[in-house]
């Protein structure tokens, strides 16, 4: 097995914790005491408990992603769907042509037919184990509810099951590139929802398997806002011309719950999410960079986003959503919350040019702390709900909730209770209001 992964060329970077890097070391330090003739007594238990750990990591991986079948196949077409490299992200753009480095590629595909079909049976029999014979029909505890794991799940297997009946490397190839082109690679192809996080000085991003599965006809009310925010993705999504988007109004008025039902809704039509927060600004062109030639269409998600008026970073901003010499790429958008329609808190000293002592031109001041919010195409207001409103929200989450054991009039009533000391009457109220309801159910 080390013979035939040490002549992968295109699919090299596996990483020393590679579960197939680990396997292949394992067994060529056991074909090494063979050799020596000492596989034998504790040198031999410790190459059993190194393979059964290894093992364990595999049973991890089956349990996450909900797998079942053979598990030693399925992984390494997971292996294949995760590998970022220069074969398979130019698959992803629908860019392969034939050349070197396809040429490569066939020649690893051949590799991991091999290994495919590799045969444990001799090493069972000399190690007295049989856990590769038990995994090769692994049966799934069905633990897994995540809709994002089954969706990985599905793939895995659906790709292990095409490339355990192809003849050769030729058929893996054009069951790669078919792949690869539908569904995309890697982290991108895999999860829908990011953040980011530096680690010894490099920007990484990072996915975020746990996500709201919410829909926008989740969200009662404010249809013309939805309506606004669903055509400018629309566009985005199809490779139109489309705009960076503020949603600003109160609190609790679904401005976050919109955005990501929006990746929801076409996540797999490939929108991918970015979440960034206010101090990691300064890693947003590194980002960027990474992303820019990949063939998805990113939003970077900028949630609760405002500015004291003492605060200078809304500058760096600016200069990163549309003002510097490098141009934002096609694939990217930012989409951002905030309480407060110009983003950045202003003082009525601002707006006026009578009282000089601090600044001769106050007006200036102004002027440059709204041309921020100005940086979005388009801005959408989320209001607090009117009662009418309020109680419209309440009567449609209490029928999805199933919640029937209270007259309409109670219903309503119980929620006007609510909102007196759980702030005020919002969409968050509400939901809150319902929640405590629900939970009354023994």
């Amino acid at each position: 097995m080390y013979r035939l992964i040490s002549k992968l060329a295109v699919y090299k970077n596996l990483g020393e914790d590679c579960f197939l890097v680990r396997l292949a070391d394992i067994i060529r330090r056991y074909d090494s005491l063979k050799s020596e003739g000492r596989a034998a007594g504790m040198e031999k238990e410790e190459i059993i408990s190194d393979i059964y750990s290894l093992i364990n990591r595999l049973l991890d991986m089956a349990a996450i992603y909900d797998v079942d079948g053979n598990l030693w196949q399925n992984y390494l077409a997971y292996l294949i769907i995760s590998n970022e490299n220069p074969f398979s992200i130019a698959c992803e753009r629908a860019q392969v042509e034939d050349g070197t480095v396809a040429g490569l590629a066939r020649s690893d595909f051949k590799i991991f037919k091999a290994l495919f079909d590799y045969d444990f049976d001799t090493l069972e029999k000399e190690l007295g184990i049989n856990c590769f014979s038990i995994i090769s029909g692994y049966k799934s505890m069905g633990n897994s509810t995540m809709p994002h794991n089954r969706s990985i799940s599905d793939r895995i297997r659906q790709l292990s099951c095409k490339i355990k009946k192809a003849a050769d490397e030729n058929d893996i190839f054009d069951i790669a590139v078919a792949f690869y082109k539908n569904n995309g690679v890697g982290k991108f192809g895999l999860n829908k929802a990011f953040r980011i996080r530096r680690d010894n000085g490099e920007v990484k991003i990072l996915p975020i398997t746990n996500t709201l599965e919410v829909r926008l006809s989740d969200l009662v009310g404010y249809e013309l806002q939805k309506k606004k925010l669903l055509e400018n993705t629309t566009a985005f999504v199809e490779g139109r011309r489309a705009n960076n988007v503020l949603l600003y109004g109160d609190s609790g008025t679904g401005k976050s719950t919109a955005v990501k039902a929006i990746l929801n809704e076409y996540g797999d039509r490939g929108l991918r999410m970015i979440e960034i927060y206010r101090h990691q600004f300064e890693d947003l062109f590194e980002v960027i960079s990474q992303i820019k030639n990949r063939n998805y269409k990113f939003i970077i998600f900028m949630d609760d986003l405002s500015f004291e008026e003492f605060e200078t970073d809304y500058k760096y901003l600016k200069a990163i959503i549309e003002g510097g010499l490098e141009i934002k790429p096609d694939n990217i958008l930012i989409y951002a919350t905030s309480n407060r329609r110009h983003i950045i808190r202003e003082t009525w000293s601002d707006r006026t040019d009578m009282d000089s002592s601090d600044e001769i031109h106050r007006s200036d001041t102004m002027q440059e702390k709204l041309s921020l919010a100005d940086r979005f195409g388009i801005t959408i207001n989320f209001p607090a709900p009117s009662r009418k409103e309020y109680w419209k929200i309440v009567a449609g989450l209490a029928k999805s909730q199933g919640i029937s054991w209270l007259t309409e009039e109670e219903l309503l009533y119980e929620a006007d209770r609510w909102e007196l000391s759980h702030g005020g009457m919002t969409g968050r109220s509400a939901q809150q209001f319902i929640n405590y309801l629900a939970g009354q159910i023994k």
